[in-house]
């Protein structure tokens, strides 16, 4: 993108071993993949210090990319309730440097990611990532598909905060409002 972008999304994909991440730069209805990688965890560590070292590397994502907006997918409900608890950690630390610095939070759930991306909120993972390579016309395969779930998760975020209709200058307070704001569309009889 030689035009400095309007939009640029952090995407993360939360995990207390794998996080993936993704960046996208959007001007206008063009997008472009910055950046996707994982941080990987030692699972041996003190869960603690994993998460300062997520906090760490969503602070250092901020500052090398300078998004304009933070995406990051929900917590699913399984049955492990230990798991959920971790994941949410980890999820709450990377929103806590993300409002450190002064970042629009948004949340999405796998479902609403998988179904922005593919249409159907039950697709797998392949089928998500084989969107990505032709929304991005990407080639390459990441090594960990954490890396795209984040960037599905970036992707996603753009698609729900844009559209390709734009909106109306100003919003109708009732019908007689909107009526006297598109005068031009009655049909005499």
């Amino acid at each position: 993108m030689s035009v400095k972008p309007s939009k640029i999304i952090l995407g993360i994909d939360p995990g207390t071993i794998v996080m993936g991440y993704g960046i996208l730069a959007i001007n206008g209805q063009q997008l472009e993949l910055v950046h996707m990688n994982v941080l990987k965890l030692n699972a041996k560590k003190d869960q603690h210090v994993r998460l300062e070292l997520i906090h760490r590397k969503v602070v250092e994502l901020i500052a090398e990319y300078k998004p304009t907006t933070f995406a990051i997918e929900a917590p699913f409900f399984g049955k492990n309730v230990q798991s959920m608890l971790k994941l949410g950690r980890a999820q709450g630390v990377a929103i806590a440097a993300a409002i450190q610095a002064g970042l629009e939070v948004c949340e999405y759930s796998p479902k609403k990611v998988k179904q922005s991306i593919t249409g159907n909120g039950n697709a797998d993972k392949h089928q998500v990532w084989q969107m990505l390579q032709r929304i991005l016309t990407i080639t390459e395969v990441p090594e960990y598909i954490d890396a795209s779930d984040a960037l599905a998760v970036a992707i996603c975020h753009h698609y729900q905060t844009s559209s390709v209709i734009p909106a109306l200058q100003s919003k109708a307070k009732g019908w007689d409002d909107f009526i006297r704001q598109n005068i031009h569309r009655l049909r005499q009889p």
